[in-house]
């Protein structure tokens, strides 16, 4: 099995905001039909649209296609999102 991690290998394809493929990802955070936040080897990325849907996920290769109206990429360092000591779940229920 290929270590993402190491590699720092990472991509976006996306074809007229409407699908795209996300390589290089380590893991999905969270996901919704307005938005989906991956950590990928170059740090966290946050898709924002509309009608999202995660339809295909195979974190052994760090792939992750995505279909709906994409409005938006962002990226954020890792650090930012996870505070020392708290879940994912702790930050979301504060």
């Amino acid at each position: 099995m290929e270590e993402i991690k190491n590699t720092g290998k990472h991509s976006l394809a996306f074809a007229g905001r409407q699908n795209g493929t996300v390589t290089g990802v380590l893991d999905v955070i969270s996901f919704d039909m307005n938005s989906v936040l991956l950590e990928t080897t170059q740090g966290m990325l946050t898709v924002k649209g509309a009608d999202l849907h995660v339809s295909r996920l195979n974190l052994d290769k760090g792939e992750v296609d995505i279909d709906g109206q994409v409005d938006s990429l962002a990226y954020s360092e890792v650090h930012q999102l996870h505070k020392k000591g708290t879940s994912f779940f702790g930050r979301l229920f504060q």
